[in-house]
């Protein structure tokens, strides 16, 4: 491995393999021979000899800009980063006596949260006496489920967990 990751490619005098499979500067054939060969090949076109199939019998290099290739890499790598979508899990915790403007509240950001892409916990935390009416809870997990079933799926269902009801959700595929 290179610097910050970068598998460290084998050019010019460090390929030290005993035939090499040579492609040309336009992509064309030019046979296996020996890497010193496929070097004063390269060196006559004023190009790099470079590595591109390690593992391949016998490995295959080819004559390039290697500056170049090293650039179009890591632009490559960037592209892809910038594709991917992390994922976060958001959570919204809930309590027994929530009013039903405080749910809608937060039956929107959950809304939002599900629209970003973003998985969603609901926690309803049990307090005191609580625990002894845990269907009320219950009830209140499930109101909040109807509000925002139209976003996301449940993978999840309420279960308790100590002193909590937990569920999870993740976005509806459009």
């Amino acid at each position: 491995m290179g610097v910050k990751g970068i598998k460290r490619t084998e050019i010019n005098e460090e390929i030290r393999d005993r035939e090499v499979r040579l492609i040309g500067p336009n992509g064309d054939q030019l046979g296996i021979m020996s890497a010193s060969q496929a070097l004063d090949r390269a060196v006559s076109t004023k190009l790099d000899l470079v590595k591109i199939a390690p593992n391949a019998k016998p490995p295959v290099v080819k004559i390039m800009d290697y500056g170049k290739f090293r650039y179009e890499q890591t632009k490559a790598e960037k592209e892809q980063r910038k594709k991917q979508k992390v994922i976060q899990v958001k959570e919204i915790r809930l309590s027994v006596t929530i009013d039903e403007h405080d749910i809608q509240t937060k039956a929107r950001h959950a809304i939002k949260f599900l629209e970003d892409g973003d998985r969603l916990k609901v926690s309803l935390r049990y307090r005191g006496r609580q625990l002894g009416r845990k269907e009320q809870g219950l009830e209140v997990v499930e109101r909040f489920s109807d509000i925002i079933k139209d976003y996301g799926s449940l993978d999840r269902p309420p279960k308790y967990e100590g002193r909590s009801l937990i569920a999870f959700y993740s976005p509806k595929k459009k």
